[in-house]
């Protein structure tokens, strides 16, 4: 089945006061999100509440504060895939 809906984040400590929309989107649009994504070995992360939530937001948006928790999940659970990814 695939995805109705995807979201792309990006954070730069350095820059960025909380992770930011990179690309969102339905469709089509998640379509090719999801298939960039596998093009660069990015691991993707299934999550449909979470999503849901950050479809609606403007493309380099911040993420909302009651949104941070879960994506810190994702970024940790990205963090450790890397790391397995390496080893």
């Amino acid at each position: 089945m695939k995805p109705s809906k995807a979201a792309a984040l990006k954070y730069d400590p350095s820059q960025n006061n909380a992770p930011k929309i990179l690309a969102s989107g339905k469709g089509r649009i998640a379509e090719a999100i999801i298939a960039k994504a596998k093009e660069y070995d990015i691991p993707l992360f299934a999550n449909e509440a979470l999503v849901e939530s950050l479809v609606g937001l403007e493309v380099d948006s911040e993420i909302p504060q009651e949104l941070y928790q879960a994506v810190v999940e994702v970024f940790v659970w990205l963090a450790k895939a890397e790391r397995e990814m390496t080893v």
